[in-house]
């Protein structure tokens, strides 16, 4: 499924936009974060991040290095004094927000914590923007499970009711007008751009949290265990992480390049990504090469949606932002990463690989681009040529 020339363009973010640009990233020692610091440094960004340490161990942020990439200060997203000293003495042009309690799961197991993060955390934030006069971006990324779901059959808008049953689900809701009230009230006035980030389920390399079915299934594989299920018929919209990583890159440059670029935008793969967990399971093995299992674990759980589908309209019309990998390919990318993880390879060298190969497909190289390592085996099916 090609673009041409013109899609092309809208479709890429610019070398020269990036190079020198001064980024603060909270939550980068997180999974995505790690994925973000590493394209941040091939972009040649001068990023800061600021964030607690990795929440997992084994982690993706230590496993590539990342303390190396980035100005890696630490502290508590909720702790205003600390986040406005770091982000005075960074001086950022653009802010991305990922800090957060990321589980639905740890949500019911402790959902003041889940509240002070998720909620006090952005307010923390946008306060602390506020006080620092270099920023002129800010992208808040919350989740797809920010709407009120309903389990309709069509996907979400960003114009649709924002909710939550759960403490997670309404934590995030309640981010998103955290973030509208303070792009109105104060931020917008100083000409501070504001955008939030809404994405669908990710999948990729790196990713050991709890409670997350990818690593969930390495570890039952690799304990020689039997995965146990909670809901293998829910339905949800998987992508590779880098994905919607790059709407964020592509969402925060249009917003200082582009008029109207303002409001909430939905990243994910549409109907052609979306899969129940057992397919998603059963597919994730054949990646592997092998012989996987499961069991639907029909034990009482606390609530979670059966059927979740976001419409990235928006995303597609006002930045060109669309999907470069499709299921299968995301699932090879994931499948091989684990893989090498699995046998002791370097990770290091697979995750920038990776990153390599997707964003050779996704940067107009307009000036001098960063160093990447040799170029990787890994090449999407889809081949789409560089503007």
């Amino acid at each position: 499924m090609g673009v041409g020339p013109g899609e092309m363009e809208a479709l890429v973010i610019s070398s020269s936009f990036w190079s020198g640009k001064r980024v603060f990233v909270t939550g980068h020692t997180g999974f995505k974060g790690a994925w973000l610091s590493a394209m941040l440094e091939r972009l040649n960004a001068r990023a800061t991040g600021y964030a607690l340490a990795p929440p997992t161990n084994p982690s993706l942020f230590d496993m590539i290095g990342a303390g190396a990439l980035i100005d890696d200060r630490r502290g508590d997203i909720a702790d205003l004094a600390s986040l406005e000293a770091a982000l005075a003495a960074s001086e950022p042009d653009i802010v991305f927000h990922m800090a957060a309690q990321p589980l639905v799961s740890w949500g019911y197991r402790d959902p003041v914590e889940t509240y002070r993060v998720n909620v006090m955390g952005a307010v923390a934030l946008l306060e602390a923007v506020r006080r620092t006069p270099s920023v002129r971006a800010v992208v808040v990324v919350t989740t797809d499970k920010c709407y009120d779901n309903q389990e309709w059959v069509w996907g979400y808008r960003e114009t649709d009711r924002l909710g939550g049953r759960d403490p997670y689900a309404s934590s995030k809701a309640c981010a998103e007008l955290v973030t509208s009230a303070y792009s109105e009230s104060f931020l917008a006035a100083t000409g501070v751009r504001v955008v939030s980030a809404r994405a669908g389920n990710v999948i990729g390399g790196g990713d050991f949290a709890e409670n997350r079915i990818l690593p969930d299934a390495v570890r039952a594989r690799i304990a020689g265990e039997k995965l146990m299920v909670r809901s293998p018929g829910a339905v949800r919209p998987w992508q590779h992480v880098l994905e919607p990583l790059y709407g964020y890159l592509l969402l925060a440059e249009r917003t200082l390049t582009q008029e109207g670029v303002s409001g909430g935008f939905n990243f994910g793969p549409g109907v052609e990504g979306e899969r129940n967990v057992a397919q998603l399971l059963d597919a994730f093995y054949r990646a592997m090469g092998v012989d996987g299992g499961w069991t639907h674990d029909r034990a009482h759980h606390p609530h979670e949606a059966n059927l979740l589908r976001l419409d990235t309209s928006r995303a597609n019309a006002t930045l060109g932002w669309r999907p470069l990998l499709d299921f299968d390919e995301a699932l090879a990318w994931t499948a091989a990463w684990y893989g090498a993880y699995a046998r002791g390879d370097d990770v290091r060298r697979t995750t920038f690989e990776q990153v390599d190969s997707y964003l050779g497909q996704r940067v107009r190289l307009d000036a001098p681009h960063a160093g990447v390592v040799d170029r990787p085996t890994q090449e999407p099916r889809h081949e789409r040529k560089r503007a």
